[in-house]
């Protein structure tokens, strides 16, 4: 049986208390027909948008998530804010009417202001998103924060006359009261908008959008109701800051990934400054012209609206870059893949290269986390890692002249800017492609060493545990020879046969080590005639045809290049042979100052997963050793073509 989730008793309580706090202001509202318009709560008043904004919003919040200590901070100032305005009309309503308790409520309206005002703007910094403070050295702030409306209840109790009143709204200014009361307050507010910025800092990337979703519109609000404690300002500008950031709020809990605040920041910062650039150079040019031309007045206003006109566009163009590279560093696709080009240059190590390019491209796309992989030639993995992924990574294939070389995998919380993306998905394949490269070379003097150490070691082995003894075994027979010869004559002649029997196994050996060395053939009929040779063993029986080409002059190459050729021929032919089910093949030599070597057949072609061998691997290793490459790739005519480049003018004769 499924489990039935019942509903949680806080957050069905939610909304009841949000429709109290409603009903509380429209009927102190309507209360106040009745009160006298001296003593009247005006409708703009901030605590009636907090009343109606941050309750409803909260008991919203809090009906998803009944546990969100955030949305009960909300909650409560909302239901404190509409007892306060409540308290505001019916104190004067009651005391008119000498109702019995008027004083409470008077005494309500003296100091309640300060619950909302203090929990909004002096604990909701502390901990926000979580509930929780970001560290346990904020405690004493926090305790502050909650301290503040009980002093000041406690003075405005004691001196009432303490607060003022501009266009129906209560100020208490900061500079007017105890230094202590106003040094607790505005100590407590910088703290915690220091405790934001360390949150902030330590946060992973989903925190941060919810911390910025409050803080663009939260710091304009404090800053608003701060300096509206000492200094009047508009009414309008404070009410639509307040009751913009329960929105804010509601849109960082639960749909932060749905819309981009850099956008919104973007946008605010430029439309801003086009305003002021705009109004500048309107009020400018029209006086510029009013007092060049006194009686023309329409003249100087037409002008000015053409100047303003005009400069738009191109102001409207160099502020965003400059709104964009403020808020997101450099954007220009083509300057981020030069610095990464630049940074990649000064690095010579394949990992250290793809950990500068994975640093640089989560930089770039503003990502959680980046993962570049290079897929190299035997199906092995190398792989750079910055930062973490997340929960919804993208990924872009990293391709090199139609050759998939690896992946680029990132995580962000929004969609990235698709051409950057691709410009720098097009380096990376080039940086891929390199450490492909690299990785083989390395790889391949890996393997060249370790095939030269086993080399020596059978070589040691075949001379110690077998021409060794042999020789030791014949200088035995020799002696045995000589005291028989003086004895019996007779019984010398087996052993000299058996000495020459064991001479002709040892000459055999000495030419398996030295084939093993050189090609003897390649001494005997030269490197064509040793390739033709071999095609001949090809082809003899069900094999295929093989047509040997020679283009240029091949009798003074080096030996190293020849050894390298036809090993690479010999490979390449065996394959052929075994694997192909071709009917014919054409093996092409060219000496162009490098020795070029072809081998082309007719055959089936390369599988669709090509795996490297022992055979490829080794074509490869014998190029790489003379600092030349192989490729095994596809014909374009069908079957399999195998192409080597060996470097004349380094190898070794």
């Amino acid at each position: 049986m499924g489990t039935v989730q019942r509903p949680h008793p806080g957050g069905r309580a939610a909304m009841p208390l949000a429709l109290v706090a409603v009903t509380a202001v429209v009927g102190t509202l309507v209360l106040g027909l009745w009160v006298p318009p001296g003593r009247r709560l005006v409708w703009w008043h901030p605590e009636i948008v907090i009343a109606l904004f941050w309750t409803p919003v909260a008991a919203l919040l809090l009906r998803h998530r009944p546990g969100l200590r955030v949305g009960w901070l909300m909650l409560t100032a909302g239901l404190s804010a509409a007892l306060y305005v409540l308290a505001l009309n019916l104190g004067p309503w009651m005391q008119i009417r000498h109702v019995p308790g008027a004083g409470a409520f008077l005494w309500l309206g003296q100091w309640l202001w300060a619950v909302d005002t203090f929990a909004l703007t002096l604990v909701l910094p502390l901990v926000f998103p979580d509930g929780r403070l970001v560290s346990r050295w904020f405690a004493p702030v926090l305790a502050a924060a909650f301290a503040a409306p009980v002093i000041v209840c406690v003075h405005l109790t004691v001196d009432p006359g303490a607060r003022r009143f501009h266009n129906g709204v209560s100020v208490y200014p900061f500079q007017d009261i105890p230094w202590p009361i106003a040094a607790t307050i505005l100590t407590t507010l910088a703290l915690g908008f220091v405790s934001v910025v360390v949150r902030f800092v330590r946060a992973p990337s989903d925190v941060r959008r919810q911390i910025a979703w409050v803080i663009y519109p939260g710091v304009l609000a404090q800053t608003i109701i701060y300096v509206g404690e000492s200094t009047p300002i508009g009414d309008p500008i404070r009410n639509v800051t307040i009751a913009a950031v329960p929105i804010c709020i509601a849109i960082a809990i639960t749909r932060y990934r749905l819309y981009d605040i850099d956008l919104v920041i973007s946008r605010t910062l430029v439309y801003a400054g086009l305003a002021v650039i705009i109004t500048g150079v309107y009020f400018a040019l029209v006086g510029t012209v009013s007092s060049l031309v006194a009686d023309h007045g329409q003249l100087a206003g037409l002008a000015g609206a053409i100047a303003a006109g005009a400069v738009f566009e191109p102001a409207r163009r160099r502020l965003q870059r400059a709104v964009d590279r403020l808020l997101h560093g450099e954007r220009d696709p083509y300057r981020i893949a030069d610095r990464l080009n630049r940074t990649l240059q000064t690095i010579s190590d394949p990992a250290a290269a793809l950990a500068a390019a994975a640093a640089t491209v989560r930089h770039a796309l503003h990502a959680d986390g980046v993962i570049i992989e290079v897929l190299d030639r035997e199906g092995q993995t190398m792989a750079a890692e910055d930062g973490a992924l997340g929960d919804r990574p993208q990924l872009i294939p990293l391709v090199w002249h139609s050759e998939p070389v690896g992946r680029l995998i990132f995580g962000v919380t929004r969609t990235p800017d698709a051409r950057l993306a691709g410009i720098l998905a097009r380096n990376l394949a080039e940086l891929a492609s390199s450490t492909r490269l690299a990785l083989d070379v390395q790889r391949s003097r890996e393997r060249i060493l370790r095939t030269r150490e086993e080399e020596r070691r059978r070589l040691r082995r075949d001379l110690h545990d077998g021409l060794g003894p042999t020789l030791a075994s014949l200088a035995m027979t020799v002696d045995a020879a000589r005291i028989t010869l003086k004895t019996d004559p007779a019984a010398v002649d087996p052993l000299l046969e058996h000495l020459r029997t064991t001479m002709g196994q040892t000459i055999g050996d000495i030419r398996e080590l030295v084939y093993g060395l050189r090609p003897p053939a390649l001494d005997d009929l030269g490197l064509t005639g040793a390739i033709e040779a071999l095609g001949g063993v090809v082809a003899s029986g069900d094999g295929p045809q093989v047509d040997v080409r020679v283009e240029g002059e091949l009798d003074c190459l080096p030996a190293a290049a020849e050894v390298a050729a036809y090993r690479i021929v010999q490979e390449a032919l065996t394959n052929v042979h075994r694997h192909a089910k071709a009917d014919r093949a054409v093996v092409r030599l060219t000496v162009n100052g490098d020795l070029h070597v072809s081998v082309r057949d007719d055959g089936i072609g390369l599988p669709q997963r090509t795996r490297s061998g022992v055979g490829m691997s080794s074509m490869r290793e014998r190029a790489a050793e003379l600092g030349g490459t192989c490729t095994v790739e596809p014909a374009p005519e069908g079957g399999t073509l195998v192409r080597a480049r060996l470097p004349l003018t380094g190898a070794l004769n």
